[in-house]
């Protein structure tokens, strides 16, 4: 994943206003030779917009505790900061990025916050009360992309199709899954959400949120949001900086998710229409 191919002026609440307007027609729940059904459209409303850092290449993004935790990439510039969702403002930020650094996904889980790095093989581990340094690092074969949890274990993307439930005392690999859809597998799986049972995901380079069975690896669902940042920011958009959607966040108190890119200038707050 060669990375660079690449919401205070508190705006008022965009109620009912669907993603849904830029949706392509509601696809039939067939099934190709495969037997896996064509993933079903899943359309979003969105109801706020707030101010994003557009200095953070979002690598990972999770909502913990009232707050917004952010794992960005880009090489020196890479870091992990803790942001007011509201506001933007990054209140905690520690920068672990060098010239060879290029950092990947978060996960805030069981105390502690795991760092992945792109191609360096190792993920950095921190207190979760204290963010200026790591506690330890920890060793993973493949490249980093994304991460979440299931309550008990880590989930990793390695920008292959494939997804790895992994122990996050010694990231051992516990179990591989594959991801595919009617077509067969589907790769570039990028940053990662686990929402209700099922893992969400940001498929890199292109405008869809895929939703996962962790069961089999099917994809059920698929969120089409095509130039959001450009229906939605357009002045705010820096042609050439302005990067690619990613970045899911989601609060489980009140069932909103949060969705952003690398370098926006916008996180927009919407609600699933499952």
């Amino acid at each position: 994943m060669t990375k660079y191919l690449s919401i205070l002026a508190a705006v008022a609440i965009i109620s009912c206003n669907s993603a849904s307007n830029n949706q392509p027609a509601q696809q039939t729940d067939t099934a190709a030779a495969s037997g896996i059904p064509v993933p079903k459209n899943i359309t979003v409303n969105i109801i706020g917009m707030y101010p994003h850092d557009t200095s953070a290449f979002t690598e990972g993004l999770q909502f913990h505790d009232g707050k917004l935790y952010e794992g960005t990439g880009d090489y020196q510039a890479s870091a992990l900061q803790v942001e007011d969702i509201k506001t933007g403002k990054v209140e905690q930020k520690h920068t672990m990025g060098t010239a060879n650094i290029f950092g990947e996904g978060i996960q805030v889980f069981k105390g502690k916050i795991y760092q992945l790095t792109w191609t360096n093989h190792f993920v950095n581990v921190y207190d979760e009360n204290n963010i200026d340094k790591p506690i330890k690092t920890l060793q993973w074969p493949n490249e980093g992309w994304g991460m979440t949890n299931n309550g008990t274990d880590l989930i990793i993307s390695d920008g292959t199709s494939n997804l790895y439930f992994v122990n996050p005392d010694d990231f051992k690999i516990i179990s591989t899954l594959q991801v595919v859809d009617n077509l067969g597998p589907v790769d570039q799986i990028n940053e990662l959400e686990y929402i209700d049972g099922y893992v969400y995901a940001n498929v890199w380079q292109t405008d869809y949120i895929i939703k996962i069975d962790p069961a089999n690896g099917h994809i059920v669902g698929k969120i089409s949001l095509p130039d959001l940042i450009h229906q939605y920011a357009p002045a705010q958009y820096i042609e050439g900086r302005t990067d690619v959607l990613n970045g899911i966040a989601w609060d489980s108190t009140t069932q909103k998710m949060y969705i952003t890119g690398k370098r926006w200038p916008k996180i927009f707050e919407v609600t699933l229409n499952n």
